[in-house]
């Protein structure tokens, strides 16, 4: 059974920083391109980042580009997701997702974690 894990998530300041992790089991996590997308209230869920199976291609949205970095450790199974210079139109519940490519659409990834929460307050 394939589980993604979510943490760091929590409540900053504008201006600040969280580092979310997402911790993935239950098959091959190198095999695998990873996800990060959000959701704000009563907005739909969007995408952050992507990146490929081996790390080397990274994708972002335009609202978060030079601000946020994915990146992975495939040893760890894990993926994370570096936030810097967080705005309040930042607060989403964040989600990581698994799937065959790195693409900025959600329906491509077949596994998706409970989500962590990011509140950033102005």
């Amino acid at each position: 059974q394939v589980q993604l894990v979510e943490s760091g998530g929590g409540l900053v300041q504008a201006g600040g920083s969280l580092r979310l992790s997402c911790a993935a089991s239950g098959r091959t996590f190198s095999r695998y391109a990873m996800g990060w997308f959000r959701q704000a209230p009563g907005k739909e869920r969007e995408f952050v980042a992507a990146i490929s199976r081996s790390g080397v291609g990274t994708y972002y949205a335009d609202s978060v580009k030079g601000r946020f970095t994915i990146s992975r450790d495939n040893a760890k199974n894990t993926v994370y997701l570096q936030m810097n210079s967080l705005k309040p139109e930042d607060t989403a519940v964040y989600y990581c997702a698994s799937g065959q490519w790195p693409t900025i659409t959600a329906g491509v990834y077949d596994y998706w974690g409970q989500g962590t929460q990011v509140t950033v307050s102005s």
